[in-house]
């Protein structure tokens, strides 16, 4: 073998060895972390009984306490701790009306003392004595400041069509009678939601609570995740490799929670919650480099959603997508531009959003156009058995082309638009 062959071979040999080196370490880096988004929610649930509700409601929130220390540990900031009861009307019956609405304002007394928030579940959900169970919810939150609560839609798949009407008239009423109609902000019309979200107003239980779940405000990981993606598979697998980091990071400590306190951790609501500083509208239109509404949309929508079903994580409640206007300033200003509408609303809800949330409408809404609303949304999910809501917000005294005027921290002032022509 000659002198040059031989030094040829070893040339060659050094290269492939670098390049294997090259590779293995390749191999062994961890992806790119995302930054932890915030906690939005922790909701214990809890099977209330008004004989010890005072203990019930002070051991649920010890143990929020202990969770929110667990998660903020490992650099987590968590933004409100919740509580949420099997439906109200179960510890309710028989109860005279003004006591009851005595107990709920006991109640949002210690949810303001203890600094939580408190959904009483739903109206209507067995659909016995639903119209005076929506009165007095409607009631209720009118008379409180931190209990939120829903009127269930469905039933037995199909449209639960006296409950909508009812859900048409409690929205209407607390239009009419709550501060710059914001009382409907912790109302909505349920349509096939499944117990256990961690979100509100939709939480509930119907089992022996001792329970928990999560909810992440990560907007702003769909955004990192479609930032620069140069096609749809590619921003598809980056946000799964991200949701998947996020998920499991906090399964662990929520199992951690689980643990050393006891209670029963059920899983992590998926839907990426936006926020006045991480919009779900501006990633969306960071894969669909449209403005948001325009065509590419649905498909922008379609693809988070069908990512969450990839992901082996406990999930709990939607798991789906929130397009809540009033909450997102990308999508309060593409609203204000009139690039989105109810009907566009509810297209994309198919593929999986979570209906109509945050709407505002003109305060003269009447309660039949309210009550077709609803009935487009309980529809659409018995159609496609598909949780979805609807959180309508009629302002009174305002028209079409008015400025909202809400003082809620948590929603931006938009223009109120006109609704369908063909809407009396």
């Amino acid at each position: 073998m000659s002198l040059r062959y031989r030094n040829l071979r070893f040339i060659i040999s050094c290269m492939l060895l670098l390049s294997f080196c090259a590779l293995s370490s390749t191999a062994q880096q961890k992806p790119e972390s995302s930054p932890k988004p915030k906690v939005r929610a922790i909701t214990a649930f809890v099977n209330l009984d008004r004989g010890r509700y005072q203990i019930q409601i002070s051991e649920a929130v010890h143990f929020l306490k202990y969770a929110q220390t667990v998660f903020e540990s490992r650099g987590y900031t968590v933004e409100t701790l919740r509580i949420a009861t099997q439906p109200f009307p179960e510890y309710t019956m028989a109860l005279p009306h003004n006591e009851a609405i005595q107990f709920f304002k006991d109640l949002d007394g210690l949810a303001q003392q203890d600094h939580f928030i408190l959904s009483i579940g739903p109206a209507y959900l067995s659909g016995e004595d639903g119209d005076a169970q929506a009165d007095l919810l409607a009631e209720i939150l009118q008379n409180t400041k931190s209990i939120s609560g829903t009127v269930f839609v469905t039933k037995d798949n199909s449209v639960n069509w006296p409950a909508v009407k009812a859900a048409a008239r409690v929205i209407k009423k607390l239009a009419d009678t709550t501060p710059r109609s914001e009382g409907n902000f912790r109302f909505a019309a349920l349509a096939s939601v499944p117990p256990y979200s961690p979100f509100f107003p939709a939480a509930y239980h119907t089992g022996s609570g001792h329970q928990f779940t999560v909810g992440l405000e990560s907007a702003n990981t769909v955004a990192m995740a479609f930032q620069n993606a140069p096609d749809i598979p590619a921003a598809r697998r980056r946000l799964l490799d991200l949701f998947i980091q996020q998920s499991f990071g906090v399964e662990e400590l929520a199992s951690r929670a689980d643990r050393e306190q006891g209670w029963t951790y059920l899983g992590l609501d998926l839907s990426p919650a936006p926020a006045k500083d991480a919009s779900i509208g501006a990633a969306i239109e960071a894969l669909s480099h449209q403005p948001f509404g325009a065509s590419g949309t649905l498909t922008a929508v379609a693809t988070i959603t069908s990512t969450f079903k990839d992901i082996g994580a406990r999930k709990a409640g939607y798991s789906g997508l929130m397009l809540p206007i009033l909450e997102d300033p990308r999508l309060a200003e593409r609203w204000n531009n009139g690039l989105i509408s109810l009907d566009a609303l509810l297209s994309y809800s198919a593929v999986c959003g979570t209906g109509l949330d945050t709407i505002p409408l003109p305060g003269d809404t009447s309660v039949d156009t309210l009550a077709r609303i609803i009935g487009d949304v309980a529809s659409l999910s018995v159609k496609w058995n598909k949780p979805l809501s609807a959180r309508l917000l009629p302002v009174a005294g305002k028209r079409a082309g008015d400025q909202t005027e809400f003082t809620d921290p948590n929603l931006l002032n938009v223009t109120i638009q006109p609704l369908s022509a063909a809407a009396p």
